[in-house]
């Protein structure tokens, strides 16, 4: 699912807001606050909608991440990687999400699987990738974290291993354990 930035959002967020919410220590800019939300807002949002499956929790779990980074940055400080840091609290928060949602995600496969039996090339793709979703979110966690972050954000194995603080070994099994349930669940031959 693809939403386009719409500009009047991305403006309220201004250097002069950021400016008035910055303690009187100074530890960060600010301006690198402001700077992050416009350029990575939409991809982080596309990260937690892929770990969660529910646009307004994405939305909602992107929106805590932003809000704790601009009372207190930890990882804006001393030239610290600010993406890495909201893309570690963008999955910290889906774990939360799935948490408080246990009784939501028990239904989902149930709801997500009523499909129409004829339905146009366009829609059959949406389908397939209503399909791929609802078969990743049956992953234990672990799996369905290192495959979003390998095949959606494009990450290599050493930046997920330390994003999520683990081995690079454990990436790579994760990976392939994760793949071969897939392939499983979605029916396709696991060679």
């Amino acid at each position: 699912m693809q939403r386009s930035a719409d500009p009047a959002r991305l403006t309220l967020v201004d250097a002069e807001t950021a400016r008035r919410t910055v303690p009187a220590a100074g530890c960060f800019d600010a301006l690198a606050v402001t700077e992050l939300f416009r350029a990575h807002h939409l991809e982080l949002v596309r990260l937690a909608l892929m770990m969660t499956g529910d646009l307004g929790t994405a939305e909602d779990v992107v929106q805590d991440v932003y809000e704790r980074i601009n009372r207190r940055p930890p990882g804006l400080r001393a030239g610290g990687d600010g993406l890495a840091y909201a893309r570690a609290s963008v999955l910290n928060g889906c774990r939360s999400a799935h948490r408080r949602n246990a009784v939501r995600r028990k239904h989902a496969d149930a709801l997500a699987s009523q499909a129409i039996a004829s339905v146009p090339d366009d829609e059959a793709a949406a389908a397939d990738r209503g399909e791929l979703a609802t078969a990743l979110r049956t992953l234990p966690s672990r799996q369905r974290e290192v495959l979003v972050l390998r095949y959606y954000c494009d990450l290599d194995i050493a930046e997920i291993a330390m994003m999520l603080r683990i081995a690079p070994s454990s990436v790579r099994s994760a990976i392939s354990r994760g793949l071969a349930a897939l392939a499983l669940t979605l029916g396709e031959d696991a060679r």
